[in-house]
Parts: structure tokens; sequence; C-alpha cells
């Protein structure tokens, strides 16, 4: 399952780029070659750079390569090191599983209402969920980080390990 999920991680993390910059660069060719503009390409690259910058931060939680301030973990024991990361993970997995929820009401009611984008006049949902799929694959990623954090053993930090 993990496998599958990283497969599609990985493989929208290379298209999405792909055609954002496929298409910018179409517009820019159109712009000053035919003197028109590809009005759709704004809005869908918009909407690509959220579903690449979800993606994003999925497999950054997987690699537990998110920024982070680690002068207070670094000042404390090893065990409350583990308490500090299982409560991040936690509570990224929260607001992750709290944008998913708020991400799929956001989608049922640009559907109810008929929303439509500006240039192509698609209906809004369909991009919307982008939100709560890239949502989903945070929180699975936070939670899987959460479960880790709990099995591994306390570790010394890199200044402690120096020290010694």
């Amino acid at each position: 399952m993990m496998r599958i999920l990283d497969w599609i991680e990985e493989i929208l993390c290379i298209i999405c780029p792909v055609v954002m910059t496929v298409l910018v660069f179409a517009n820019v060719l159109s712009r000053y070659v035919f003197h028109n503009s590809l009005s759709f390409s704004e809005e869908i690259t918009t909407y690509l750079f959220i579903l690449l910058s979800l993606m994003g931060t999925a497999i950054a939680a997987k690699r537990r390569a998110h920024l982070g301030l680690s002068i207070l973990t670094d000042a404390v024991s090893p065990m409350v090191r583990k308490i500090l990361h299982v409560l991040g993970f936690a509570i990224g997995t929260l607001f992750s599983a709290a944008l998913f929820y708020y991400g799929i009401l956001m989608v049922i009611n640009q559907y109810n209402l008929g929303m439509e984008t500006s240039a192509m006049q698609w209906p809004e949902w369909i991009y919307a969920t982008f939100v709560p799929f890239g949502a989903f694959f945070i929180t699975i990623r936070f939670a899987q980080a959460v479960v880790q954090e709990l099995r591994a053993e306390p570790q010394a930090s890199k200044e402690e390990v120096d020290d010694l």
C-alpha cells in the first residue's frame, strides 16, 4: 500500500512541474509570436501548483524533511525529544486531517453551487479535489511518522554525540 502511495506522490511531483513548464512556455510563446495569450494556462498552472505543493508536503513529511527549529529539541533529553517529535507529528496529522475534512466540504459546496472557473468555465470542484486529495496523503504520512517515532528508540542529538 505504501509503495502505491510513494508511486503516486512521485509521479505527480514529476508530472505537475513538467505540465506547468510546458503551459507557461506555450503561453509566453503565444503572447510573443501570435500576440494572443492562452487564458487557461494561468488557471491550470495555479491549480497544479497547489497539487504540487500538497504532494511535496506529503513527501517532506514522509522523509521528515520539514523545516524545524531544533534549538528546543537539542536542549532536552532524548526521551523528551521523542515526546516533542511525536507531539509535532500528531499536530501535523490533526491539521492535515482537518484540511482533508474541510476540503471535502469545500468540494461538495462548490459542486452544489455549480461554481465554474473563470477562464475555462470548468466546474470548480474538479480542481478543488486537489485539496482533500493532497491532504489525504499528508495525513497518511504524518500518521506514519507518529507510528515510526513511537516505535523508535530515543536518540541522542547531534550535539550530544559530538560531545562524547
